[in-house]
C-alpha cells in the first residue's frame, strides 16, 4: 500500500513533483505575476516536538492503542488549507494523547466505557479527510484529561450482500476503493464517490450527511442509507432494514450528520445500484453567464436526472478546464445500467442551446468542449494535491461551498464576491475567485467556490482566515446555508449556531445529554456539553 502523507492529501506518491509541479507554478504565474512562489517542506516527523501522551489504556485494550509519534501527528489535524499549512510549519498544538484502533464492534464498547470512565474525550475518525476541523483535538487539552482518536480503520468489510433487495451490510470503517471493490464481484456499486473517495470512509459519510459526485438524485448519502448500528456511550442503537416508513420520526435522521457528537457509527445497511453500463457526455460553451445558468437550471427541473451537471464559470473553467468561455462550461454527463442514454444527452443539448449553448459533437473529432470536459475530470481528482503543492509555495488556495433557492443564487454569488475580494485586500493578498455548480436540484444549486490568492509566508492562515470570516457572513446573508456537503466540525460552528432554530437546537441538546452524558464525543462539534 502507499504510504500516507502525515501532513498533507493522500499519499506521497501521489503529490504533485516534476513536470506537472512546474506547470502548475507557470499558470499560477500568468494568472497572478505578483506570486512568489518560494517553496517550503514540512519538517521531519523526527523533529516535532509533541507533548508526552498523558494517558496510558489499560492491559486490556493496550493491543488496539498506539502513542506512535507518527500516529498521533498524522491525526493532530484533518486536510484543510490551514491544516497542511499549519503542518508545513510545524504548529501541532494539539495532538491526541493516543490512537485506538478498534477491530470489532466490542472493542469500540470497550474503548467508549474506558473513556467515559476517565472522562477522556473521544474523536470518531474515518479516513481523516475532514476539511472543517472534524477531527482535531482543538482545544480539548484543558478540558478533558486525555483525548483519544478512535480510528475506524479496521473495521473495513462487506460484511453481507442482499442482492434481491439489492443492498448489503458494510462496517463503517471501510475507504471507498475497498468498498467498491468488495461489491465488484455482485455487479453491484453504491455509487457514491465524492472527491474524497479515495481516502474517506463509509462511516464518515454518514457522520457527515456526504454529497457525492453525482450531480442530482441519489448524491446524497442519505438517500442510500436503509438503516444503521451506532454505538453510544448510553448503549447501541440498531434501526430497522426497510425501504421506508412512516413510524415517526427516523432514527437514522438522528444520527445522519451528527459528526461523531452522538455515538460512534460502527456498520450500516447501504442501498446499492446495478453498475452502469450506458453512459454519454458532453461540455457547453456559453458566451453569457447568465444565461448559463438558466440552462443549467432547465435541465434540473426538466426530470432528465443527469449524473454530471456542473457549471463552472469563466475563471474556474479557465484554471481547471483549460476553456477559454466567456459564459463558463456546463459539463454534462448521463449513465444507466438499463438503457441507452445518448437520447437523455441530447434533449440536454436541446435545452442549452436555447439558452445560446454550443456543444459541437463528433464522433471523429474531439472538439473544445470535449476537451474541457476532459481536462476538468482530471483536474477534479488532483485538485487536492495542486492545493498541497501551491499551498508549500506561500499560495493560499481553499474552497467553500452552500446551496440557495435559484431565486437567490445571482444575489448569492454577488454578495461573497465582493466580500471575497475585499476580504483579500483587507487581508493585504491579491488573488481570484471561482465558482461552479456542484449539485443541483430543481429549487436551487449547490455552488462551490474557490480561492486563489497570492498570501505571505507564514501568515496564510490568518489571511485565509480573514477571508472564510467575510465569505461565511455572505453565505448567510445571501440566504445559503453554511455548508452543503463539507459538514459543520469546528470551522463552522458559529455560523451553524445561527443558522439552526433555537427549539432544534435547545432538542439536539437533550439527546447529547441522554446519549453521551459525560460529553465526550467530539466536544465542540455541532454543540457544546460536558
Amino acid at each position: 500500500m502507499a504510504t500516507r502523507s502525515w501532513w498533507g492529501w493522500g499519499t506521497d506518491a501521489g503529490a504533485i513533483t516534476g513536470n506537472e509541479r512546474a506547470r502548475l507554478l507557470s499558470r499560477v504565474k500568468t494568472l497572478l505575476p505578483q506570486a512568489e512562489l518560494a517553496d517550503h517542506q514540512p519538517p521531519e516527523l523526527a523533529d516535532l516536538a509533541l507533548p508526552a501522551p498523558r494517558i496510558a489504556p489499560p492491559a486490556t485494550l493496550a493491543a488496539l492503542c498506539s502513542t506512535e509519534l507518527t500516529d498521533r501527528a498524522a491525526h493532530a489535524h484533518g486536510k484543510a488549507f490551514r491544516d497542511v499549512v499549519r503542518n508545513l510549519l510545524g504548529q501541532l498544538d494539539a495532538v491526541p494523547d493516543l490512537v485506538a484502533r478498534p477491530e470489532s464492534e466490542q472493542d469500540v464498547v470497550d474503548l467508549l466505557d474506558w473513556c467515559a470512565t476517565a472522562g477522556f474525550a473521544v474523536i470518531p475518525y474515518g479516513g481523516g479527510s475532514s476539511v472543517v476541523g472534524g477531527v482535531e483535538p482543538r482545544q480539548l487539552h484543558d478540558a478533558y484529561p486525555g483525548v483519544v482518536t478512535l480510528d475506524l480503520g479496521r473495521l473495513d468489510r462487506v460484511l453481507e450482500v442482499d442482492r434481491t433487495s439489492r443492498a448489503a451490510r458494510i462496517q463503517a470503517g471501510v475507504l471507498g476503493p475497498a468498498l467498491e471493490d468488495q461489491l465488484r464481484p455482485a455487479g453491484l456499486t453504491l455509487r457514491h464517490f465524492p472527491q474524497s473517495f479515495e481516502f474517506s470512509s463509509l462511516g464518515g459519510w454518514l457522520a457527515t450527511r456526504a454529497g457525492g459526485h453525482y450531480a442530482t438524485v441519489l448524491t446524497h448519502i442519505d438517500d442510500l442509507t436503509e438503516s444503521l448500528r451506532v454505538v453510544t456511550p448510553s448503549g447501541v442503537s440498531e434501526s430497522r432494514r426497510l425501504p421506508a416508513s412512516g413510524a415517526g420520526p427516523s432514527p437514522d435522521r438522528l444520527f445522519l450528520g451528527s459528526e461523531g457528537t452522538l455515538g460512534i457509527i460502527t456498520e450500516a445497511w447501504m442501498r446499492l445500484q446495478d453498475r452502469p453500463r450506458w453512459k454519454a457526455g458532453a461540455s457547453v460553451l456559453f458566451d453569457d453567464y447568465a444565461r448559463a445558468v438558466d440552462a443549467t437550471r432547465a435541465i434540473a427541473q426538466s426530470g432528465l436526472r443527469p449524473a454530471n451537471c456542473r457549471l463552472l464559470d469563466p475563471v474556474e473553467a479557465f484554471i481547471n478546464a483549460g476553456a477559454d468561455a466567456a459564459g463558463g462550461v456546463l459539463v454534462l454527463g448521463f449513465e444507466s445500467a438499463a438503457v441507452p442514454v445518448d437520447s437523455s444527452l441530447e434533449a440536454a443539448l436541446e435545452l442549452c442551446r436555447e439558452f445560446g449553448g454550443k456543444a459541437q459533437l463528433s464522433a471523429d473529432t474531439v472538439t473544445e468542449g470535449e476537451q474541457a470536459a476532459d481536462t476538468w475530470r482530471s483536474s477534479f481528482l488532483r485538485m487536492p494535491y495542486q492545493r498541497d503543492a501551491l499551498a508549500a509555495h506561500g499560495m493560499i488556495v481553499e474552497t467553500f461551498e452552500t446551496a440557495c433557492t435559484w431565486d437567490r443564487f445571482p444575489a448569492l454569488r454577488e454578495g461573497v464576491l465582493q466580500s471575497a475580494y475585499a476580504a483579500m485586500a483587507s487581508a493585504g493578498v491579491q488573488g481570484v475567485v471561482t465558482c461552479r455548480f456542484t449539485h443541483v436540484y430543481p429549487d436551487g444549486p449547490a455552488p462551490y467556490f474557490g480561492i486563489y490568492a497570492s498570501g505571505r509566508w507564514g501568515a496564510t492562515v490568518q489571511q485565509w482566515d480573514e477571508i472564510k470570516q467575510a465569505v461565511s457572513e455572505a453565505l448567510l446573508a445571501g440566504g445559503g446555508t453554511i455548508t452543503h456537503h463539507h459538514a459543520v466540525g469546528r470551522d463552522h460552528r458559529p455560523w451553524y449556531d445561527r443558522q439552526r432554530p433555537d427549539v432544534f437546537a435547545a432538542a439536539l441538546d437533550a439527546v447529547k445529554t441522554r446519549l453521551d452524558p459525560a460529553g465526550i464525543l467530539n466536544p465542540g462539534v455541532l454543540i457544546d456539553r460536558r
